[in-house]
């Protein structure tokens, strides 16, 4: 159990270490979850596009004019 302390205390250090981690876990973490938001957003886009590039695709030549 002594040595989990001196470990978590990091000769003093602990104080200062283990905050920088958690910020540095959050950071990452909202990091992530924006990307993965921003994933589902260009997809949905993507889907889209193909979506309306197979109706172009499908219409008779000159049907648009």
């Amino acid at each position: 159990m002594e040595s989990l302390v001196t470990f978590v205390e990091m000769g003093g250090y602990g104080r200062f270490v283990w905050p920088a981690f958690a910020v540095t876990a959050l950071v990452l973490a909202g990091l992530l979850v924006q990307s993965l938001r921003t994933l589902k957003g260009r997809e949905a886009q993507l889907s889209l596009l193909q979506g309306s590039l197979d109706r172009a695709r499908r219409r008779p030549a000159g049907a648009g004019r």
